[in-house]
C-alpha cells in the first residue's frame, strides 16, 4: 500500500436535477480514485449533496413539503444516476446528517475561540441561486455576475469571519504550494483576487431556518458555504479522528465555485489550525451544441439518457476524450458519435475483434506463445508499451486525462498498424504467426489496463474476451502493464462487439 489519497467532488444542491456538468465533476473523480487504487492508494472518493439554505427552503415550500421531506426525496436523482454512470465512490455525504452536524459545530467554535468571528450586522447584495454575497461593484448590469439571476438587498444581523486576515497567509500558503489552485490560470485569477483585498464575511442568517443552528445562539442559521465546505471535513472523521486520509490530496469542481475553495475554505481552514487540501482543481463548463445550457433553451444535457441511448462508458470515454480537463467543452451529438465510431468502434473495438477472430481462426481459440521478436515489429510494439507507464502516469498525476487517453490511444493506433504490417493471414511461418497473435493479445490485455479507469465496463469485457480470468480493479497497474506474456495459453472468448457502431 502507498499510503492514502483524498479525492472529492463538490456537494450538489438538491433542488437541482443532475446535469452533464454534475456528471463531468463526478466522472473525472471516479476515474482519479480508480487510477489511485490501481497505483495501490487506499483511497477515500467523496460525493455527496448540499442539502440546506435558503434556495431548498423556497424550493420545498413551493412543493408543499418540508426541505428535509425535499431533500430525501431528491437526493436519490444523483444516486441513482452515480450508479448508472459506475461511479465508485466510497462515501456519500448529506448535510442533514448527524455527523456533519458535529463536524460544523466543532469548525464554528474553533475558529470563533480564535477570535475570527464576530457579531455585526450586514447590508449588501445577496444571490438566493448562488448563495453568495455580493458587493455593489461586483453586480453586472445590477446581477450575480455568475448566474446572471437578480440578486435581493439584505440588511440583518450577522456572524462574520475575519477573512481579511487571511489575505497575507492565503497569499503565502499559495506561495509556497504552487500546485495548490489548478489550472494554473485559475491560480493567477485569485492570486489577483486576493491582491485587491478581502472583506471580512458574513457568515449567518437570520431571514430563514433551514441549516444549523450557530452554536449559542439559535436565532442565527450557519451561513451555507461554511455549512457545505465542512462536509470535506466530515468524511475525513472531523472532530473524532481524520484517519490518515486528511488533507484532502484534490477537490475537484467547476470554476464557478473556485473562490468558495480557494479563498473561504483555507481561510477557515487556516483559523482553525487545519492543514489546507493540497490542491483544488477547477474544470471549464460545457456548452450544448455551441450555445449555453439553460432550461429556458430546452438544451440541458440529461446524463441519464445520454447513457440509455449511447453506453455508459461511451459517455464517460467523452467527456475526457473531448477536452482537455480544465478548459471549457462543447457536447453534441455528432461529437459524441464521432468518437464512439472512430475510436471506440473502429480503432479499439475492431483490433479486438480482428485478433480474437484470427486466434481462433489460426490457433484454435488459445493464445499462442511467441517465437523472436523482430524489433522493427514487435519490438516497437513492445518498446512503445514500456514507455507507456511513465507518460500515462505523469499526466494522470495531474489530471491530463485527454494526454493520458491520447497517449493510451497512440499506442493503439501503432497495433492496428502492426495488424496490416505484419498481415497474419498471408504468414506461412507458425513461429512468426504466434508472435503476431501473442503480440496482438498481450498488447490489448495492457490497453485494458490502462483504459480501466475511464471504461470500467469495457475494460473488464476486453479482459474477459482475450481469456483473463479475473477483473482489473483489484490489480497492480504497475505489474500489470509489464510485458510479461500473461495471455499465453489463455482460452479467449466470441462476445458482441465492445463498442458497436452508431448509426
Amino acid at each position: 500500500m502507498k499510503g492514502d489519497f483524498y479525492v472529492t467532488t463538490p456537494i450538489y444542491y438538491v433542488n437541482d436535477i443532475p446535469h452533464i456538468g454534475h456528471a463531468y465533476t463526478t466522472v473525472a473523480a471516479d476515474v482519479l480514485a480508480r487510477y489511485k487504487r490501481l497505483m495501490g492508494f487506499r483511497v477515500l472518493f467523496l460525493t455527496g449533496t448540499d442539502e440546506h439554505g435558503q434556495k431548498v427552503e423556497k424550493a420545498a415550500r413551493a412543493q408543499g413539503l418540508t426541505p428535509i421531506e425535499l431533500a430525501d426525496r431528491v437526493v436519490t436523482r444523483f444516486q441513482d444516476l452515480w450508479k448508472k454512470l459506475r461511479i465508485s465512490n466510497d462515501d456519500f455525504i448529506r448535510t442533514t446528517q448527524e455527523r456533519h452536524r458535529i463536524a460544523v459545530e466543532r469548525l464554528w467554535r474553533t475558529v470563533r475561540d480564535r477570535g475570527d468571528i464576530y457579531l455585526g450586522e450586514y447590508e449588501d447584495w445577496y444571490c438566493i441561486p448562488c448563495e453568495n454575497f455580493l458587493t455593489q461593484t461586483q453586480l453586472v448590469d445590477g446581477r450575480c455576475p455568475d448566474c446572471g439571476r437578480e440578486v435581493e438587498r439584505l440588511r440583518e444581523p450577522s456572524y462574520f469571519f475575519r477573512l481579511s486576515r487571511y489575505q497575507k497567509p492565503l497569499l503565502e500558503y499559495i506561495e509556497r504550494n504552487p500546485d495548490f489552485i489548478q489550472p494554473e490560470g485559475k491560480r493567477r485569477e485569485i492570486v489577483s483576487f486576493i491582491k485587491e483585498g478581502l472583506r471580512d464575511l458574513s457568515i449567518s442568517r437570520t431571514t430563514f431556518s433551514w441549516g444549523i443552528p450557530v452554536p449559542d445562539d439559535p436565532g442565527h442559521v450557519i451561513y451555507v458555504w461554511f455549512d457545505a465546505l465542512t462536509n470535506y471535513l466530515t468524511a475525513a472523521g472531523y472532530p473524532h479522528t481524520q484517519d490518515g486520509f486528511w488533507p484532502a490530496d484534490v477537490h475537484i469542481i467547476g470554476k464557478d465555485i473556485l473562490r468558495f475553495h480557494a479563498i473561504y475554505w483555507p481561510a477557515f481552514l487556516l483559523s482553525a489550525g487545519i492543514e489546507p487540501p493540497r490542491k483544488v482543481f477547477a474544470h471549464g463548463w460545457w456548452t450544448v451544441e455551441g450555445k449555453k445550457m439553460s432550461k429556458s433553451l430546452g438544451n440541458v444535457v440529461d446524463p441519464g439518457s445520454v447513457v440509455d441511448e449511447f453506453g455508459v462508458d461511451q459517455f464517460r470515454y467523452f467527456l475526457l476524450r473531448e477536452v482537455p480537463f480544465g478548459l471549457d467543452g462543447d457536447f453534441s451529438t455528432s461529437a459524441l458519435k464521432q468518437r464512439i465510431n472512430s475510436e471506440l468502434a473502429n480503432d479499439l473495438g475492431n483490433l479486438l475483434s480482428r485478433t480474437l477472430s484470427m486466434i481462433d481462426k489460426y490457433h484454435g481459440g488459445t493464445v499462442p506463445e511467441p517465437s523472436t521478436l523482430r524489433a522493427e515489429l514487435e519490438g516497437r510494439i513492445k518498446s512503445l508499451i514500456e514507455d507507456l507507464f511513465v507518460q500515462y502516469t505523469s499526466a494522470m498525476d495531474r489530471l491530463d486525462y485527454y494526454g493520458a487517453l491520447g497517449r493510451i490511444w497512440t499506442v493503439v493506433r501503432e497495433l492496428n498498424i502492426y495488424v496490416d504490417k505484419s498481415a497474419p493471414w498471408k504468414e506461412k511461418d507458425p513461429n512468426t504467426l504466434s508472435t503476431v497473435l501473442h503480440t496482438l493479445a498481450e498488447g490489448l490485455r495492457i490497453v485494458g489496463v490502462y483504459i480501466y479507469p475511464f471504461m470500467p465496463d469495457s475494460a473488464n469485457r476486453l479482459w474477459s474476451q482475450i481469456g483473463m480470468d479475473r477483473e482489473i480493479g483489484g490489480c497492480s497497474l504497475q505489474d500489470e502493464v509489464r510485458w510479461t506474456g500473461k495471455t499465453t495459453g489463455r482460452r479467449t472468448k466470441k462476445a458482441e462487439p465492445l463498442f458497436p457502431k452508431i448509426r
